[in-house]
């Protein structure tokens, strides 16, 4: 954001929730105790803003950074409360009121208030700002239409504050899956003196304030990024460790090998050729969590010849997942749809069927007989994964056509994603919340989530009458993405921590972990 948009904000902030523009400081953190987690961290983060934040890596350090209105729940089910200790629902389902903890506070002993979250939201909103997941707040009213710029005025976006712990907000329409959008990490708020400020990044890192049950204390970037209890907490008292440090590694060899030296406690993952090592232990600190997770290829539908669904067929139906699973991720299961059964109570109307004659039928049709005349694309990804090789090999063989592969690093393959400057990318879908619905909105026309840059009116519209099976027998036949398996995180945790927790959407539960040294 530009200096003077920067300013420009702040200035309007004040005027709808009479907030400060100024940025607050704390006093330098105290050194971290004994107690301390250690965790590997894969991707360096873009930004711990909520609002701004994409990857799971990102995520992990925000939610021990702050709390939202509620909180996933470990166990699976409703979410549970968080800084709103309770909640109301009107009759008709369009108004929720959301009362605050009295005792919720910052890492400076502020009050955290509703306009800290009403002016979060609202910046959300705000075009200027480009939040990349904008759309979890649009069930709210208003919200969608000043998002475009089809309103005015942000005070009619349907979030008000009658006091500091009463927050209400109204619905363009009954929402089942509100209250679990609430719980994700979008919503999780910033303090009002930082909204409109400079994004939260290594060179401001320890100015910011946060209300979850750790503060930030140090960002070096590609090294580690430390936290430390915050005493301010409202629920203190069941945070049992001293900090965490997130310990910047570049490979899964580099942290498996961390691991067995003892400078590590948890992992990312386990190479795929230790997998049957680990395994075979007794007892084994292999941790294995399916995941609501779809490893897929966006195929860019604006770029020739992907631009023509009879291509972009082939390349699906010419490969082999369950071999795919089995010989090379060794893990997960393959997908023969986008959406993971049983994600929300989501169950597939069709799924795809492989079908290498199909294939080499449809490639031909489009003009590139047994693969003559095709272009050599570029299939990019953020991770060196032997699943890209083994693609690469199946195309070659079933239909004649070569691919190069190309890795860069994780914000700028995202960053070519969204500006449509790729042709074939490997990429994962992670719902934010549990439901179909949160995946297959993402590629409607315009959403930032759509890195297919795909437009279907048709889809459009069965999305918007939230129809998600017809929706995804509809995206499975025009194919603006190859679906290749629903992944599965395998990590090693070690003896010494308890009560590691994890859910099927990467969040982490940092509240009642423990470490012993």
């Amino acid at each position: 954001m530009a200096i003077s948009s920067r300013w420009a904000f702040c200035a309007f902030s004040c005027l709808f929730v009479a907030i400060n523009s100024g940025c607050s400081k704390r006093e330098p953190p105290a050194a971290p105790t004994e107690k301390i987690l250690r965790i590997s961290q894969r991707n360096e983060p873009a930004t711990l803003d909520p609002q701004l934040a994409t990857l799971p890596d990102e995520f992990f350090i925000i939610r021990a950074l702050g709390e939202g209105l509620l909180t996933p729940n470990p166990d699976g089910g409703a979410p549970l409360p968080g800084v709103a200790e309770r909640y109301e629902v009107s009759p008709d389902g369009l108004i929720y009121t959301f009362h605050l903890r009295a005792n919720a506070k910052w890492s400076n002993g502020d009050p955290v208030t509703t306009y800290d979250f009403q002016a979060s939201y609202f910046e959300a909103l705000l075009p200027m700002r480009a939040a990349p997941k904008a759309s979890l707040f649009f069930p709210i009213k208003n919200a969608k239409a000043f998002y475009e710029g089809k309103l005015s005025s942000i005070i009619e976006v349907g979030i008000a504050t009658p006091d500091k712990h009463t927050l209400v907000i109204t619905l363009e329409e009954p929402n089942a899956d509100f209250l679990s959008i609430v719980a994700s990490g979008s919503w999780i708020p910033r303090h009002r003196d930082n909204v409109g400020c400079q994004q939260i990044g290594p060179e401001n890192a320890t100015t910011r304030l946060s209300n979850g049950p750790f503060i930030l204390t140090e960002w070096k970037p590609n090294q580690h990024i430390s936290v430390r209890k915050s005493p301010h907490y409202w629920d203190a008292a069941n945070v049992k460790l001293d900090g965490i440090r997130f310990l910047a590694m570049d490979n899964g060899d580099t942290e498996e090998r961390a691991f067995r030296a003892g400078q590590l406690d948890v992992t990312m993952a386990v190479p795929f050729t230790k997998l049957a090592g680990y395994r075979a232990e007794q007892p084994s600190p292999l941790r294995s969590v399916p995941l609501s997770e779809t490893r897929y290829i966006a195929l860019n539908t604006t770029r020739p010849p992907l631009d023509d669904a009879r291509v972009r067929r082939a390349l699906a139906l010419a490969l082999d997942r369950q071999t795919l699973v089995e010989k090379v991720v060794l893990t997960g299961q393959p997908a023969f749809n986008f959406v993971p059964t049983g994600l929300g109570d989501f169950t597939p109307a069709t799924r795809l069927a492989e079908d290498t004659d199909e294939a080499r039928r449809l490639l031909a049709a489009a003009g590139f007989p047994s693969g003559r005349g095709f272009p050599r694309l570029e299939l990019a990804t953020w991770v060196n994964s032997p699943v890209l090789e083994a693609v690469q090999q199946r195309w070659r063989r079933e239909l004649g056509i070569e691919v190069a592969l190309a890795q860069r690093e994780a914000r700028t393959h995202l960053a070519a994603l969204a500006g449509g400057d790729y042709a074939m990318a490997f990429m994962t879908a992670i719902p934010d919340y549990d439901s179909a619905a949160d995946l297959l909105t993402q590629l409607t026309t315009g959403n930032p989530g759509n890195y297919p840059h795909w437009q279907d009116t048709g889809f459009d519209q069965l999305v918007a009458a939230s129809d998600w099976p017809a929706a995804e027998k509809l995206l499975l036949e025009a194919m603006p993405l190859i679906p290749l398996y629903f992944n599965a995180q395998n990590f090693l945790v070690a003896p010494r921590v308890k009560n590691w927790r994890a859910d099927r959407l990467w969040t982490r539960f940092y509240r009642g972990v423990s470490v012993e040294r």
